[in-house]
């Protein structure tokens, strides 16, 4: 099922649960692994469940139409920060075509990757176009009752000060979490959910861990944003959904938690945040 070139499957999961971000279309691209065999090896690890993350407009219209044809897929759409700021005088236009695709779709559960990312936008200008973004994917959320899902990269004050004036929606995804203890506390405050990907099983990530550490099972999720940061033991090869096993193991020993209540745990709290796969309402 998988090619040699790419990491080995790990061993199963012991009960379903759900990848809460990657990017299917990325993982094509760059690991030459067609999303439906992708999804065939997330399914055979029990990785049941997959949010799909648009990134601009074009991919945010490859998500839908990929969560349309796969039941385990649901698709959040956005214009990434970086892609903001590099939109310039066009950025209004696009936001525009996006907020009208949000209502194409029952299967369009969330409203990101928005936020703020300063480090790969440094300039006054492009942050300026990442806050006036990030705005209008709040309203969104609100307006249509969908979860966020929040990009935030060396801009972490500036993100809780657009959220705390604009108002946050009910269900917040703070997407392959980064902070330390105390940015996490001041999320956790704000009731929002942290979701943590391949990073922390790096061995200089104890802050990252530390962080993981204080969070409740309650308002955790974990998931690859493949086909990026890959959990050891494969770190610096390609990613995908069907890797979750290792960065959820890893999860369940550094709690130690049963590895299938965590599994549970995190599908649980998915659900909440996404709603029921199946099920729209």
């Amino acid at each position: 099922m998988i090619r040699q070139d790419l990491p080995p499957l790990p061993s199963p999961l012991p009960v379903p649960t759900t990848d809460a971000h990657t990017h299917l279309g990325s993982t094509a691209q760059s690991d030459g692994l067609p999303a439906l065999d992708a999804i065939a090896a997330a399914l055979a690890m029990n990785v049941t469940r997959l949010v799909e993350v648009g990134t601009d407009l074009e991919s945010s219209k490859s998500v839908v139409a990929l969560a349309e044809v796969y039941p385990e897929v649901v698709a959040s759409v956005a214009i990434h920060p970086n892609d903001a700021a590099r939109l310039g005088d066009r950025l209004k236009a696009e936001l525009d075509k996006l907020g009208a695709l949000i209502t194409t779709s029952e299967k369009i559960r969330g409203i990101g990757e928005t936020g703020l990312d300063y480090y790969r936008t440094p300039e006054p200008e492009g942050q300026s176009r990442q806050r006036e973004a990030f705005a209008a994917h709040i309203a969104w959320a609100k307006e249509h009752a969908l979860a966020l899902v929040i990009h935030a990269r060396d801009a972490h004050a500036d993100l809780l000060e657009v959220l705390d004036a604009e108002g946050s929606p009910e269900r917040v995804q703070m997407h392959c979490f980064s902070g330390d203890v105390g940015f996490a506390k001041q999320c956790l405050d704000r009731g929002y959910y942290l979701s943590f990907a391949g990073q922390v099983t790096f061995k200089p990530n104890e802050e990252l861990r530390e962080a993981l550490d204080v969070t409740p099972n309650d308002r955790l999720l974990v998931e690859t944003d493949a086909p990026y940061l890959t959990p050891m033991p494969h770190r610096g090869r390609p990613n995908s959904s069907y890797l979750l096993p290792h960065t959820v193991r890893f999860i369940a020993e550094r709690r130690n938690i049963d590895l299938a209540e965590l599994c549970q745990r995190v599908d649980d709290n998915a659900t909440t945040v996404f709603g029921d796969w199946n099920d729209p309402s």
